[in-house]
This record gives structure tokens, sequence and C-alpha cells, in this order.
């Protein structure tokens, strides 16, 4: 009896080694983390945290880009705020483009003027931080980029339309569960009036109209099944009021972070993908918008009084979030930040030129203790941004180790 007990206890030993599951890649990179860090990671769920992580090499038929996830839960929701604006923004470039091939005489740099026809809309004549006193997409593009601007981001959403942003992401196989329906930052917006867009002045040099975008309503329906979109124990009300009850979703945009990453490499590596599954924009349109994701917001005129609060690493949280010092010249990050209701995401293309490096990054994480949204209680510098900065040093640091180690092979 004694020898099928002993004989039984080896046995189960034995399955317990083989069925203990071995680390993922990630798993291993974040396992070095700081005892606050693996604190999170530890408790993964109550902050949400998903991440995404794709090495680029290069081989004989050229770069190869290996997707690591952990804790990816697609069908889940976060809110993703800013980052949202990125698509948006590339595909401005490609409606862009769309008017230029059906004769409208446009570039970036054309002025424009928005009108206001329902009373949540307000008129857009003039942007005093541009030389020429007039909006364009190209400005708004780069204060998209520059400074995650709201004003900015909405004018594009008009630009483009509801429609048009949802049907593309979701053809061209970026979008899987996603949804882009709202504006952001600003209020009076229902639903519904999200659907509306007013009409655009395209203008010659003398800022007379010679093209007009007529005023339009979105008539498709892109809300998406998506779990869990009731979210915390009570919320504010727009009164000021505490609302015992959980913050509903449900109409909010979304995107996971498989779909915010893939509407990234759809233009970092656009010639890995055939043409009806990448954006529709010239090179030089290109060329533009990778410029204008790089550029850091000292880079830019009309924020050289306001470098305190606009410091290099304001919208980028990987690798330097936690730190208001410069960034280094070899370090460009291409990316798009957002942070709202305690939610904060980064999706980035970070190159090295130092050491040789390239690789994608995504990752989200939910700072609210106490579950109540809208009360403006939430901890963003002290547990967001320096999990995310050093999720980007981890990752880093570990792309530097694997060349090294490669180059010695």
């Amino acid at each position: 009896m004694r020898r099928i007990l002993l004989f039984s206890i080896v046995i189960l030993s034995y399955l317990s080694c083989k069925e203990t599951k071995p680390k993922s890649l990630l798993e291993e990179i974040l396992a070095s983390g700081s005892s606050e860090f693996k604190k999170i990671i530890d408790d993964k769920d109550k902050y949400e945290v998903q991440i995404l992580f794709s090495p680029i090499s290069q081989t004989q038929k050229g770069k190869h880009v290996e997707d690591h996830f952990f804790n990816f839960r697609p069908d889940d929701y976060f809110y993703p705020a800013s980052s949202i604006k990125m698509p948006v923004a590339f595909l401005a470039l490609q409606k862009l483009n769309e008017l230029k091939k059906s004769g409208v005489e446009i570039s970036l740099d054309t002025p424009l003027s928005f009108d206001s026809l329902r009373s949540a809309q307000t008129p857009l004549l003039y942007d005093s931080t541009r030389v020429t006193d007039y909006p364009s997409i190209g400005h708004f593009i780069d204060q998209v980029f520059a400074t995650s601007n709201n004003e900015a981001y909405n004018r594009l959403y008009e630009f483009v339309t509801q429609d048009y942003i949802n049907s593309n992401l979701r053809n061209k196989g970026i979008f899987t569960n996603s949804r882009i329906v709202h504006r952001v930052g600003v209020s009076g917006f229902s639903f519904d009036e999200n659907k509306w867009v007013p009409a655009i002045n395209f203008l010659d040099n003398r800022g007379n109209t010679y093209y007009k975008r007529n005023p339009s309503y979105a008539q498709g329906f892109w809300l998406t099944p998506i779990s869990n979109t009731q979210k915390g124990v009570g919320h504010i009300s727009p009164e000021g009021t505490l609302v015992k009850k959980p913050f509903d979703f449900n109409q909010k945009n979304f995107i996971n972070i498989r779909d915010l990453q893939e509407s990234l490499k759809r233009m970092i590596l656009s010639d890995q993908y055939s043409k009806g599954m990448r954006y529709d924009i010239n090179e030089e349109d290109k060329k533009f918008v990778l410029a204008s994701m790089a550029r850091l917001p000292k880079d830019y005129p009309y924020l050289q009084d306001k470098l305190d609060e606009y410091y290099d690493s304001y919208v980028k949280f990987f690798l330097f979030g936690d730190d208001k010092s410069p960034i280094p010249d070899h370090i460009v990050i291409r990316n798009k930040v957002g942070y709202a209701y305690g939610y904060l995401t980064d999706c980035a293309y970070i190159q090295d030129t130092k050491e040789d490096i390239e690789y994608f990054l995504t990752a989200t994480i939910h700072v609210n203790d106490n579950r109540i949204y809208n009360d403006g209680i939430y901890e963003y510098d002290e547990v967001g941004i320096p999990f995310l900065a050093e999720l980007g040093r981890l990752v880093h640091q570990y792309m530097i180790d694997a060349k090294k180690a490669n180059d010695k092979i």
C-alpha cells in the first residue's frame, strides 16, 4: 500500500511538472521588471493590462514581423481614448488622395473652413497656430501627433466621416471588432449627433470657396458586440452628482490592441500588404505623416513658448513617459497615445539607429482604483505612465540583447 501511494505521488509530481506551461517571450521579458512593475503584471486583470510586442528582423526576403501577446482579450472593452486619432489621420490622407484623383486641386496645405448647421457643431474659420491663419488637413495631422489636439482630430473626423472610417478599416482587414463612432473631448454630441458632419469649404489664396464638401449623415451602424462595457461602481453625472451605477461604454469608441497596431503596421510596412489592404496614399503624403509622427513638440514654432507643458515625452509613454528629459536623437518613436477614464494606451513603432533595432509595441492599462468614472481621480502619473515607460525599457533592452546575441553567431 505504501509503495502504491509513493508511486502515485511520483506520477502526480511528474504530470504537474509536465503540465507547467513554459513562459512566453513576453512573460520572460516582463519577469525582469521592478517589484512595482511585477505587482501590476501579477494583478493584470485588475489593471486590465494587455500587451502586443512585435519585433522586426531582417531576412533575405525582407522584414519579418512576429507578434507576441500578453493577456490579449480582443472582445473585452477598454476605452482607447486618443489612440483612435491615428487611423483617422491616416484615412484623412487617403481621402485627400481620392479628391486629387477626382480632379479637385487640393493639398495638405490647402486652407479649409468648417460650417456649423446643427446646434452641437461649431464653425472653424481661422487657426492662429498657422502662418496663413487658416486650418488645413496637414496641420490637423501635425497637431494630432504633436500634442494629441482634440479639435484637430474632431475636424479630421468630420472630413473623413464615420461611414468612411469604419467601412475602410474593416474592408482593409485592419478592424475586426473595433469601431470609431464619435468625436473626443467635446460635449453636446449624442450618439446620433456624432453621425452628422458639417459642410467643409476648400479655399483659394483669396479665401474664396472653390470646392465644397456638403454636410452628411452616417448611414452605417458600426457598434460591435463587445463584452464588459459596464464599468466600475459609480460615475459622476454631467450635473456633477455621484450616480452609484456602472458607467456605460456601450456606445463609445473601441479598438482592440491587435487592430490598433495593425493600423500602424499598414502605414509603416505598407509594401508588405496588397494594394487593397493598405492606405491608398502617395509616397509624398506617406513621407509627410511618418515625419509628423516622429516630430516632437519642440519642432513646432507655435509651441516654443509652451515646452514646459509640451516636453519631448508628452505624448511618448514608452521608454520616456516618466522622464521629462530630452529624448536621444538616435531613438525615433512614431506612435499615438491616449488616456481618459483611467485608461492609458500607447501604440508605437520604435527605431534605435544606434543599436540598429526596430519593433512595434502596443499596450493598455487601467488605473482607476476607486472605480468611479468622471471624478478625475485616476493614477496616471503614479501608476499608469511609469508602467508603460518601464515596459518600453524592458522591451527595448531585450531587443538590444537579442541583436548582440545574434551578431555573435
